[in-house]
């Protein structure tokens, strides 16, 4: 047999191997990252930390956040705070949002039971640990630690250099005003524009600070007030929502030690972040307008898709115009801050590079927005083109039956009767329906042709000019 007819069956059996010996590396894979996760394990119980982090060191990102994702709570805390500053930015990257609320959680310390304390029992029995709205965060060994605050005596008891508020009620702000000696500003000023009201400092010292951060989520996005009170060296932080800027601030401090020193850090990081945050959601935009200019630069565009793409393109340029106005708002902060010679050198060092990041994120910006507008231009002009064809459709049609309209109305006279006479109508009027067919095929045929002729002329044209 021709080695030919073989090739097929070479072909096949080719894939088959090939596909065996994927399955075969995946299932190493998923041994050997079984294995590893025991050694985590065991290392954890032993607490054998020099060697844990030596084990983890070699790792890639996205098997130590495996690994950590399918650690007990309590355990990939620990594996956690044992990685260094570049290794815990890369698994930051590869986390999902589920783990990272897992390890911003604090675990807790069962109370100590004595014998015959019936109260201490139940206590220690509680596993579950309810939601708190005030989370203070001290700086301990270089780190933040969180502190768990249920009731007011907890945050009395802690010399936090960060508290953060998320929705508190009347009597968790009467706590803080007790505590602190400190009045939170209302609600509805978190929203004002003029920038006497978003940034100032009082008469005792204390500096009030308004502004926006980004919420960028898959079904929605917008800017989420946010105000914070520098009040004896604490950061006092205040807002509606949970956001993944501040979320990933304290996971970062937890593995940095120096990460900050005090609330004026903590503050400039918190921006920082967000600087970041948006830069991360700019890369998106551009991903996404990347597969619309896929779509949109194709010869033909249906009206179906050409409204997708109109919907995916202002969603995309509402996200641009929000970074804009978030990274315009974290520049006027920033500037005030230098302004008010509150911070250190290396305070305003931190400061300065961080709008230099801003001023780089402004060409970007500016550049989405003409680029979204190129695409919605472009997409508007296939609407356009894809009307004029129904148009031209239309013109073609009402061409052919103009002169098949005259001859029925010819038809439809009694001179037709008077001219057919001693003809029987079924037959007369039979060659009057074939004649008509005739013409009306007879001028479809000819525009068609003289189109044709055009386009032949257009394209010889057009060769010419390029080989010219």
């Amino acid at each position: 047999m021709p080695w030919f007819h073989e090739a097929p069956k070479i072909a096949a059996m080719s894939e088959i191997l090939a596909s065996t010996t994927e399955d075969d590396a995946e299932a190493r894979s998923r041994a050997e990252e079984q294995e590893t996760l025991r050694e985590v394990e065991e290392l954890v119980r032993r607490q054998e930390w020099s060697a844990l982090r030596a084990r983890l060191e070699p790792m890639a990102p996205e098997s130590v956040a495996r690994i950590l994702d399918a650690l007990p709570p309590d355990e990939s805390v620990q594996v956690w705070e044992l990685l260094d500053k570049e290794q815990g930015e890369d698994v930051l990257d590869e986390m999902s949002d589920a783990l990272q609320d897992s390890l911003d959680e604090e675990p807790d310390e069962a109370p100590a039971a004595t014998a015959g304390d019936l109260q201490g029992t139940q206590q220690a029995t509680e596993a579950t640990r309810k939601p708190v709205m005030i989370n203070a965060f001290e700086l301990k060994n270089g780190r933040l630690r969180q502190v768990q605050i249920d009731s007011k005596d907890d945050l009395a008891a802690t010399s936090p250099i960060w508290v953060d508020l998320l929705a508190p009620s009347k009597d968790e702000r009467q706590w803080i005003e007790d505590v602190f000696g400190l009045e939170l500003p209302d609600t509805d000023d978190l929203t004002d524009i003029e920038e006497s009201a978003r940034f100032y400092i009082e008469d005792n010292g204390d500096v009030h600070m308004h502004s926006d951060f980004l919420l960028d989520k898959e079904d929605e996005s917008r800017n989420v007030a946010v105000a914070f009170v520098l009040h004896n060296n604490i950061l006092f932080s205040m807002r509606d929502e949970e956001l993944p800027v501040f979320r990933l601030q304290r996971l970062r401090a937890r593995i940095q030690p120096g990460y900050v020193t005090d609330g004026k850090d903590v503050l400039l990081d918190l921006y920082d972040a967000d600087v970041e945050y948006s830069a991360d959601a700019l890369e998106d935009i551009y991903a996404e307008l990347e597969k619309v200019s896929r779509t949109v630069l194709t010869p033909q565009v249906t009206d179906d898709e050409a409204a997708e793409i109109l919907s995916d393109i202002a969603k995309e340029e509402d996200l641009n115009g929000r970074i804009r106005r978030n990274v315009l708002d974290t520049r006027r902060a920033l500037s005030f801050l230098m302004r008010s010679r509150l911070m250190t050198t290396e305070q305003h060092d931190d400061a300065r590079q961080i709008l230099r990041d801003i001023d780089s994120l402004d060409g970007h910006t500016s550049f989405l927005f003409g680029k979204i507008n190129f695409l919605m231009d472009a997409t508007v002009g296939f609407i356009n083109i894809n009307q004029n064809k129904r148009v031209s459709k239309l013109t073609t049609i009402s061409v052919v039956f103009v002169p098949l309209n005259i001859i029925a109305g010819v038809g439809g006279m009694s001179e037709f009767s008077m001219m057919t006479q001693g003809i029987p109508w079924p037959v007369s009027y039979g060659a009057f329906v074939v004649a008509m067919g005739l013409v009306g095929w007879g001028t479809y045929v000819t525009l068609r042709w003289l189109e044709t002729r055009r386009a032949r002329r257009l394209l010889a044209a057009n060769l010419a000019r390029r080989e010219g």
